[in-house]
């Protein structure tokens, strides 16, 4: 899938977008952290720290680790200060 950043999540991974594959957005996010030392202060033990948010395929915003995905997703992790 794609995962997309933009803002400070942005700056931590110092790309704009990968691509990836995880069965949830837990196993992702576990994933990122992993590939980008930085992004710990965007996700912390596969959650996404709080103010930072998802965006799943441009139709809703995720935010529970337990979240299934799919190879043909499309995610963008952004800072809410981006989103409005």
């Amino acid at each position: 899938m794609r995962v997309e950043f933009q803002g400070i999540p942005l700056e931590r991974a110092g790309v704009a977008a990968v691509e990836l594959d995880a069965e949830t957005l837990g196993a992702l996010l576990t994933a990122l952290e992993r590939r980008f030392p930085a992004f710990n202060d965007v996700v912390q033990a596969g959650c996404l720290r709080s103010p930072f948010i998802a965006h799943l395929n441009g139709s809703q915003f995720i935010r529970d680790p337990r979240t299934p995905l799919s190879s043909h997703d499309h995610l963008l992790i952004l800072s809410p200060d981006i989103a409005t």
